[in-house]
């Protein structure tokens, strides 16, 4: 079976192909991002999402909306560069990869020298080296954190963090495919994660792709199950990791962190070192998204909230540090006291 690749150049090197994850599991079908327009649209749809896979997504339709233009001159080339960066950053706030992954291409960019085509050169190869360096920090965090798994371990998770959500294969699920290709026996709980359903939709297809168990539960089930001994431990990704070691990540995570500390059940949180952001103190200080009132109101074409209540859609919460048992991390694991 073939490798997910949630993003990656087209084969004519002309534009950006992805996934469109919003059409799974019923189609697969890619995509490709041939405009600064397409790129910043399919971000902020959530037709490619995930923290580390929105980075290099970014960065890589940065160097795509400037690569087969005309520019006058170098300075040109990177006051544009500079503009659309902002403009795709605008789409997604709280994940910090994404604006992580835009930086790092402009700061190549201006330490090039050289006319237009060697400096574009340069940031292409900065995107496609933040590309190759996600696989492997995904393969070292799955080596990280697969010895908190025994045989027969039960994972609770939350979203997803797997391959669709990263440029390998994925966060808080690369543990679990790693314990998989040892011929490890692990089951998993997807939590359905309302309002898109990205634990429904999107890990479970990705898991029962892969071969491994998966039982997909509504949201408000999972202190049921803890209560019934039914989950070991959970694992969980990030979008931004702050300097005290708070989390914020897809709305609903606090909510089971907080589950799991009464019932003495590890919260592990897995992420690449491009999520911490150590900029900032504490989570209080986290920007959270708040995204269109329709994601909650309506399923598909039917509403399905009365016309005159309001809606609230925080995409994110924020998960203290004093409710995580340790980061499973590229670095290897991280336990309290935290300071990133």
């Amino acid at each position: 079976m073939r490798p997910i690749q949630s993003v990656r150049w087209s084969p004519d090197l002309h534009s950006v192909r992805i996934i469109d994850q919003r059409l799974l599991p019923t189609d697969f079908v890619e995509r490709d991002l041939r405009s600064l327009e397409d790129v910043c649209d399919a971000i902020r749809t959530l037709a490619v999402r995930g923290a580390p896979v929105i980075g290099i997504c970014g960065a890589m339709g940065l160097v795509m909306s400037l690569a087969w233009r005309p520019h006058t001159s170098p300075s040109a080339l990177l006051k544009l560069a500079r503009e659309n960066a902002l403009s795709i950053s605008s789409t997604r706030p709280t994940a910090v990869n994404l604006s992580w992954a835009l930086d790092r291409v402009i700061a190549r960019a201006d330490r090039t020298t050289g006319e237009v085509d060697a400096v574009i050169a340069a940031m292409w190869e900065e995107a496609t080296a933040i590309l190759e360096e996600d696989r492997a920090m995904c393969q070292r965090i799955g080596e990280a954190g697969v010895n908190l798994l025994r045989e027969g371990v039960r994972v609770l998770t939350h979203c997803n963090a797997g391959a669709l959500a990263t440029g390998g294969i994925g966060t808080a699920l690369a543990p679990i495919y790693v314990a998989a290709s040892r011929g490890q026996s692990v089951c998993v709980l997807a939590t359905e994660t309302r309002p898109l359903l990205q634990g429904s939709r999107l890990t479970a297809w990705e898991l029962t792709r892969a071969g491994i168990p998966v039982t997909v539960i509504t949201d408000g089930a999972a202190a049921a199950r803890m209560r019934a001994g039914e989950v070991d431990l959970c694992i969980v990704g990030a979008d931004r990791v702050v300097a005290n070691g708070d989390v914020a990540n897809k709305v609903g995570t606090y909510a089971l962190a907080v589950l799991a500390r009464h019932h003495g059940i590890p919260f592990y949180v897995a992420m690449p070192a491009s999520t911490i952001d150590p900029s900032l103190a504490s989570g209080d200080q986290i920007p959270i998204e708040e995204r269109d009132p329709r994601e909650v109101s309506s399923l598909g074409e039917r509403r399905v909230v009365a016309e005159s209540a309001a809606v609230g859609n925080a995409a994110f919460d924020v998960t203290p540090a004093e409710l995580i048992t340790a980061f499973i991390t590229d670095r290897g694991l991280v336990y309290p006291p935290y300071a990133f």
